[in-house]
């Protein structure tokens, strides 16, 4: 289990709680609306987290902080989640994992293991858009399924999450995203904004306005459907 950086305090990252961000290096994709990019990219250097340092940095926030995020990159990727949160969680945090939702196997580990509090999964747009979105030439949505699926009908609380630009984005390839969700508790449109460690610097971003237009076309297909980031 790699732990590459350190949020000491978030407002934003777990729901209704305040908590401290563990981010993981590496992913799986290629985003090209990525702000994270040193960690997608697997940037490589020495700088990792000792972990039995990390024990005891968090054993020192418990009356500061309520949960435990973990995110990336895409954590999955690493060995040992599953056991990283559960012991996480006897220390009496609330946990969360971030996925992209490609490792199925691994989240059923997670979610059987009983160390996760909450899951928020990337929902990365409509099937046929799914490979142009995650920066890749192809792209197969098979795993993307098998996660759905494990949140709809698992006992974990959830949400999915769909960064959305102008670049990348329609009404109607959103909608086909909707439609792999159906029924799910929450689905949360996060604005794309641009900065200087997005992956690609020509991603163009939604205005407000244009957000709002959005919704009534995405409303139905989850029982919360909500704006983040505006």
């Amino acid at each position: 289990m790699i732990i590459k950086g350190i949020q000491k305090l978030s407002m934003v990252d777990y729901p209704g709680l305040i908590c401290t961000t563990l981010f993981t290096p590496g992913c799986n994709m290629r985003c090209p609306f990525c702000h994270n990019s040193s960690l997608a990219l697997g940037a490589q250097d020495d700088s990792f987290i000792d972990l039995d340092e990390l024990f005891v940095f968090l054993e020192s926030r418990k009356k500061k902080v309520d949960a435990v995020c973990l995110t990336g990159g895409e954590p999955l990727l690493q060995s040992g989640v599953a056991e990283f949160l559960l012991e996480v969680k006897k220390m009496g945090f609330k946990t969360k994992l971030d996925t992209n939702g490609t490792r199925p196997t691994a989240l059923a580990k997670v979610l059987e293991a009983g160390g996760v509090d909450y899951v928020a999964m990337d929902l990365k747009n409509g099937p046929e858009e799914y490979a142009r979105t995650v920066g890749l030439t192809q792209f197969d949505i098979a795993p993307i399924l098998q996660s759905i699926d494990l949140l709809l009908n698992g006992s974990v609380d959830y949400e999915f999450r769909t960064t959305v630009s102008a670049t990348l984005h329609t009404k109607e390839s959103l909608m086909r995203a909707g439609e792999l969700i159906r029924g799910a508790k929450r689905w949360y449109l996060q604005a794309f904004k641009p900065g200087e460690t997005v992956i690609d610097q020509s991603i163009k971003a939604f205005s407000k306005e244009e957000l709002g237009t959005l919704l009534p076309a995405l409303e139905g297909f989850t029982k919360e459907l909500h704006l983040r980031g505006i």
